[in-house]
């Protein structure tokens, strides 16, 4: 009997939608669930977006090794190493047992020790490169994969350029102007007709730079008619963003924790984001024009090199964290959100955009796997 096609990564949504993406694509080619199994970390939110699925899921110990000499990182990044031990112990055990007739990696901690059992016991490894710059996992193990699929263009040997898999549910969002005046009606409220509507949006936790410049611009955009501006802080400063009481006579500003990343996008004219690179991947795949805040002291600066790829192409304006400010994002909002320079940017931005990540990234493991 064939064994299973394992799917690890996770720690952050950042992974674990692309994890959804490439079973999704697995089962549309036939592959039923009970031949599908996660692998991902206890600490993330693998357990919250996975749980629910009927595709098998086993959770890991460990966390992320943070990169500061602090004591307090210092006694953190002990028990770190602790739960990695712990996780390739458990890893080699299930990779064992599961004889799995592929491991396909998207990378982040949680994703190291199956790939690393996968590769001590032999069996076939199938890396999904999401970030302009390889993890220190996939950095690793890199030269022990069967095959590496890219989000961006790689020089690498044996690297497929497929881009980023991306969920059927931001695939299928319809971009058109007409669906995106029905999007605005149905939200609570509606939309009022004529507004460019402005996402903010930078993560489960959320950003404190961009939150803080957001809602200062909120206020400087009170009087503003022709706007909403969609604030969605994450859970670390809803509570505080929230309590603002601004006096507004004209802008409609709607200030959420969390949102659907389908519907957020089916109204949305321009994203204020981080570069993540499911970010990236999303805001490209559907032609949204940006403003990108990449994370700063990300490893390798992954963030920024994801960035500037989209920036160099047209479809976005970059600003540094630490000059993250109203009047910046201000200032850069009101350019893109002329008619024609949205229009350009939203067709830039597409222009490197691959709808197909998934199906190209789910051919691959099938290949390599021996199931086509």
């Amino acid at each position: 009997m064939r064994g299973p096609i394992v799917i690890t990564g996770g720690g952050t949504g950042g992974h674990i939608f692309p994890m959804q993406a490439v079973a999704e694509q697995l089962e549309a080619r036939g592959i039923e669930a009970s031949q599908l199994h996660f692998v991902g970390s206890r600490r993330g939110q693998e357990k919250a977006l996975l749980g629910g699925s009927s595709i098998g899921l086993t959770l890991l110990p460990g966390r992320g090794i943070q990169r500061s000499l602090t004591p307090r990182a210092t006694l953190d990044n002990v028990g770190a190493v602790l739960g990695l031990m712990g996780a390739v112990a458990i890893a080699f055990t299930k990779v064992a047992r599961w004889r799995p007739s592929v491991v396909v990696s998207v990378g982040g901690y949680a994703s190291f020790a199956v790939a690393l059992a996968a590769v001590l016991w032999r069996r076939p490894l199938v890396l999904v490169e999401l970030d302009a710059t390889p993890g220190a996992a996939h950095r690793l193990l890199g030269r022990f994969a069967r095959a590496h699929c890219s989000a961006f263009p790689s020089s690498e040997a044996r690297a497929v350029f497929t881009g980023a898999p991306l969920r059927d549910a931001i695939v299928n969002v319809d971009r058109s102007l007409e669906a995106r005046e029905r999007a605005r009606g149905l939200q609570t409220p509606p939309i009022e007709p004529g507004r460019r509507v402005v996402v903010v949006m930078t993560g489960s936790l959320g950003a404190a730079s961009v939150n803080r410049a957001a809602s200062e611009l909120a206020g400087e955009w009170s009087a503003r008619t022709d706007r909403t501006l969609i604030h969605v802080t994450g859970r670390r400063d809803y509570e505080q963003i929230a309590r603002m009481r601004l006096e507004l006579s004209g802008l409609d500003y709607r200030v959420v924790a969390f949102g659907d990343m389908a519907e957020l996008w089916s109204v949305c004219d321009v994203a204020v984001c981080r570069a993540g690179a499911t970010t990236v991947a999303e805001l490209t795949a559907l032609g949204i024009c940006s403003v990108l805040v990449p994370l700063p002291n990300a490893p390798g600066d992954h963030q920024t090199k994801n960035a500037t790829v989209v920036v160099d192409a047209g479809g976005a304006r970059l600003i540094s964290d630490n000059q993250c400010s109203a009047r910046a994002l201000g200032q850069a909002l009101d350019e893109l959100l002329q008619p024609a320079a949205l229009a350009a940017m939203s067709e830039a931005a597409l222009s490197i955009g691959r709808r197909d990540a998934s199906h190209e990234i789910a051919r691959v493991v099938l290949e390599v796997g021996g199931w086509s």
